[in-house]
């Protein structure tokens, strides 16, 4: 995967950047934070004028990414798919990055890399190309690139038009959703690509350590509740979901995230299960396209680029979860 550099693609693979970092892989922050509003007035970072309207806004995913993943769960929960419509990138992400062709088409401007999307709104546009990007068709912009805000905006700022009651992010509770996500974004959404992408042994094993000790913490607090905070459904689950989801098919073997499978743990392998049954989710899982995009894309990890038709994954048995109580569950 490249970057764009005052508006020239150039394709810089990522190990370029650990090297000034010690072996660390460290994320850049994303570039667009606007926020779409119920009256389009200002949201806590960028600029206003981004009011909530019926097919104004166009998402941009891929269906391997975990950061998209998020996004397209709250589309699809918050019944949004009516109101904003969804392009799919090829799971392939080559020297071109991102791109669209035959089986992946862009219906907006037809485009054929993903890339042309940034050049739109700055022709000397400077950073990574990513996705989840939220695009607004009338100012003819990005919104978004911000996984975490979008999955907000989406929560809330189109109730009006959609009715929905269904809150991921209650008042009440923002404070310890707040507190959970910190770690489960350092240390699990973020540590697998740490540990994945490191370049040195130092920064590899104390990635691992990270990850593997948030797991066993989160996999000991599920045993006597169903959800991250405690038995309401909310944004901490579904942020946390996306990565769980790919573990045993990616992260373990591919990323070297290799001292327990989800399937070895008690608790976190039937939550996993729990979310993943909620009516509308597993619409949005396509392991294949996962399988795809980590196997095929990161040639420094995998050279060979040979995709591994296993492992046997069923997210559709029995969870057990049902033994506590729930809220804020749809369906």
């Amino acid at each position: 995967m490249g970057l764009l550099d005052d508006g020239v693609w150039r394709d810089i693979p990522r190990s370029t950047d650990t090297k000034k970092t010690g072996g660390q892989f460290v994320r850049k922050p994303s570039q667009f934070r606007n926020w779409i509003t119920a009256d389009g007035s200002p949201g806590p970072s960028g600029e206003g004028g981004f009011a909530a309207e019926a097919d104004r806004y166009h998402l941009y995913v891929s269906l391997a990414c975990p950061w998209a993943h998020r996004t397209l769960i709250f589309r699809k929960l918050k019944k949004l798919e009516d109101m904003i419509g969804v392009s799919i990138v090829d799971p392939a992400a080559l020297e071109d990055g991102w791109v669209f062709n035959e089986a992946y088409p862009d219906p907006l401007f037809g485009l054929e890399h993903f890339y042309e999307l940034y050049l739109r709104v700055d022709q000397h546009y400077s950073g990574r190309v990513t996705v989840p990007t939220l695009w607004d068709k009338q100012r003819e912009t990005i919104v978004s690139n911000e996984s975490s805000e979008i999955i907000r905006m989406f929560n809330s700022a189109f109730d009006g038009l959609t009715g929905s009651d269904l809150d991921f992010y209650p008042e009440p509770l923002r404070g310890a959703i707040d507190t959970i996500n910190e770690p489960v974004y350092a240390r699990i959404n973020n540590g697998v690509y740490r540990t994945g992408f490191a370049t040195s042994q130092e920064a590899y094993e104390e990635a691992f350590t990270g990850l593997f000790q948030t797991l066993d913490e989160l996999d000991g607090r599920l045993a006597s509740q169903r959800y991250l905070v405690g038995n309401r459904l909310t944004e901490a689950d579904w942020r946390l979901f996306t990565t769980l989801i790919r573990f045993d098919a990616v992260y373990f073997g591919h990323f070297k995230c290799n001292l327990r499978r989800i399937a070895d743990y008690a608790n976190l392998s039937g939550y996993i299960r729990d979310l993943y049954q909620v009516p509308g989710v597993k619409e949005t899982v396509d392991i294949e396209q996962i399988k795809r995009h980590y196997y095929y894309s990161h040639e420094s990890i995998n050279p060979t680029r040979i995709v591994p038709l296993g492992p046997i994954l069923d997210f559709d048995a029995p969870h057990g979860r049902d033994r506590f109580p729930a809220k804020g569950r749809p369906g």
